[in-house]
């Protein structure tokens, strides 16, 4: 027998209700918590199919139901296939979104380069967010499983994982999901030692590669990515005498074709306090690196969503254009806005 939506919908209440309490899971309670509003009566009919099934079992010492692994595989696969539509229907919009998005911050450049005269710079966008949309566990050998993790954002993070003990397919079933139940939705902060302690107790014995994996999960989500850095106008600097002596100009251009220092350079500049695009200044030594010890650097920041942003930077010499370089970047970010907006 095939099971339809509504046996679907009391089998997933059931086992996260059990993963959460760990506790043999009743009719009354399962009808709290689905929106099925469906009877106590008419829910345990359901639960003796599904008991029927193989999909769930009734403990001896308790009228309640716990998930069988039967159970716990139909809800996993589902969630995998549910997961696995959603990033194929998301990709090709993905590909095409950030082809655009490229296209538009070198464009961005290009302009504020020939306004100012001056030297330019954008990152590509950066994400702040840190909360865990989905998590699988899949195993490499014996004693090393990979995590792939997914953030807000859709930005997928991977980890080798080492664990101390031999993991089989059905606790790494469990584990897959106790963790997509409990991290599901948190950002890294809210993963704290209650939380902790208590998905160690539902791991039943396995409390040492939950705290592994939660490790590696912590470290996934805390490194840095390459962020993209597009340029324009680099000559322009030449056509200030202060800044065109070789020794001067060969720096220059140097940290502006090494990508990681650009990238550097701005990951060190915060937002500026109180306004919308914290646009800042910063002349001579004020500067982060050391090449434009002899410029002013003029930055702010640009917000595509929630937690999505990037930086703009203006590079010249400290005799600069200020009112000039604030105005083209303001118009900028409106115009950016607008279009983000639209999008």
């Amino acid at each position: 027998m095939e099971l339809d939506e509504r046996k679907l919908k009391i089998l997933k209440a059931i086992i996260c209700n059990y993963l959460e309490t760990g506790e043999p899971v009743g009719s009354r309670t399962i009808s709290k918590y689905t929106d099925l509003n469906l009877s106590s009566a008419t829910i345990r009919n359901e639960m003796a199919d599904l008991e029927e099934m193989g999909y769930i079992l009734q403990p001896h010492t308790s009228a309640g139901r716990i998930p069988s692994d039967k159970g716990y595989r139909l809800y996993v696969d589902s969630m995998l296939r549910e997961k696995e539509r959603e990033v194929e229907d998301m990709k090709e919009v993905l590909l095409e979104k950030a082809d655009k998005l490229e296209n538009l911050l070198k464009q961005a450049a290009r302009v504020l380069a020939v306004n100012t005269n001056y030297t330019t710079m954008i990152t590509g966008p950066q994400y702040s967010s840190k909360k865990v949309k989905f998590l699988q566990l899949s195993e490499v050998d014996a004693n090393q499983l990979l995590a792939v993790i997914v953030l807000e954002g859709n930005i997928v993070k991977n980890k080798m994982i080492r664990t101390a003990e031999a993991i089989d397919k059905e606790t790494l079933l469990k584990l897959n999901i106790l963790l997509n139940t409990c991290l599901q939705g948190l950002n890294l902060n809210d993963i704290n030692l209650p939380l902790i302690q208590r998905m160690k107790e539902q791991a039943a014995g396995h409390g040492t590669v939950v705290s592994d994996i939660l490790d590696a999960i912590s470290q996934a989500v805390s490194e840095q990515e390459d962020v993209e850095i597009f340029t324009s106008g680099a000559t322009n600097i030449l056509k200030y005498p202060e800044l065109s002596d070789t020794e001067k100009a060969s720096s220059l251009l140097g940290a502006l074709e090494e990508k990681q220092q650009l990238g550097e350079l701005m990951a060190g500049i915060p937002d500026g306090p109180g306004e919308q695009h914290g646009i800042q200044v910063f002349i001579g030594d004020e500067t982060p690196l050391e090449s434009m010890k002899d410029c002013a650097v003029v930055t702010a920041t640009y917000r595509i969503e929630e937690g999505v942003y990037g930086k703009v930077g203006i590079i010249g010499p400290k005799r600069m254009d200020y009112e000039r370089v604030v105005a083209s970047l303001q118009s900028l970010m409106s115009q950016l806005d607008e279009i983000f907006k639209k999008e």
